[in-house]
């Protein structure tokens, strides 16, 4: 049965973008078939997958605002067993032009009811705001994996995070659970970081992964290739952190997973 897993933090800048791509390529490698939706007007996971431009005829938007089937606009990536549902600036106008729509909450849902026989795992990038595209992908998913940088500001921001869900959850999609906090972004060196993870760990009562995502130069420079991490350089430590976090994932998910 699939399951539809919302990447998501209000905060900008934590490392949802990359955590998408690389947990989902990650499990890709591992022969589950994952579906990459973005859910961002920046497009930065398609970009990061190497999905240009020109290869996209149709995106996200055109299947929430169009009614396009998503099978039109679903694209393959170099990554074997990995697909994305790219997304381009037009989703910026989605917010005002879907709010007159009925059940407009549901519309994400509906489009990814056609396809979710296709996946193992479908990963949605979520916007760092609360608005419509991102309660959609909420209303979507079975559960969210929520970034938080190793700053004490991140612990603040997943306070109201929690508040918001907590609100999707009773109002919206009863289903919704978290599914796991990452922590990401994460300096040895720093001081303060080691007193975030330590604080995290004593205050945060969900699922935090054992899992941590390094600072790691590899990281950053995958996506100007359009690869993720793990295709740039395998043996980088960014690339072992999310093979790390996709055992993880799946041993949650009672999966087996092919050595």
């Amino acid at each position: 049965m699939t399951k539809i897993i919302a990447i998501a933090n209000q905060k900008g800048g934590v490392g949802k973008t990359t955590t998408a791509i690389n947990l989902a390529a990650s499990l890709a490698i591992m022969e589950m078939k994952v579906l990459l939706v973005d859910a961002d007007p920046q497009a930065n996971a398609t970009s990061g997958v190497g999905i240009k431009p020109d290869d996209i005829q149709y995106t996200i938007y055109d299947c929430l605002t169009e009614n396009v089937d998503p099978n039109l606009a679903i694209l393959s990536t170099s990554t074997p067993n990995l697909d994305v549902l790219p997304s381009s600036i037009d989703l910026v106008g989605a917010e005002i032009e879907l709010v007159n729509y009925p059940a407009r909450e549901y519309i994400m849902r509906n489009v990814l009811e056609k396809i979710t026989k296709e996946y193992d795992y479908i990963f949605i990038d979520c916007l760092p705001s609360l608005g419509l595209i991102t309660l959609n992908a909420l209303a979507s998913a079975d559960s969210v994996i929520v970034p938080v940088q190793c700053e004490f500001f991140s612990l603040e921001g997943y306070g109201k995070l929690k508040d918001t869900l907590n609100l999707v959850k009773n109002a919206i999609n009863p289903k919704l659970e978290i599914e796991g906090v990452l922590l990401s972004m994460y300096d040895q060196r720093l001081r303060m970081a080691n007193m975030v993870i330590e604080e995290v760990r004593h205050i945060i009562s969900d699922r935090i992964y054992e899992t941590v995502i390094h600072r790691n130069s590899k990281i950053g420079e995958a996506p100007s290739l359009g690869q993720p991490v793990l295709i740039y350089d395998a043996s980088s430590k960014g690339a072992v952190n999310f093979l790390n976090l996709a055992h993880e994932f799946m041993s949650h998910n009672n999966t087996s997973v092919l050595s």
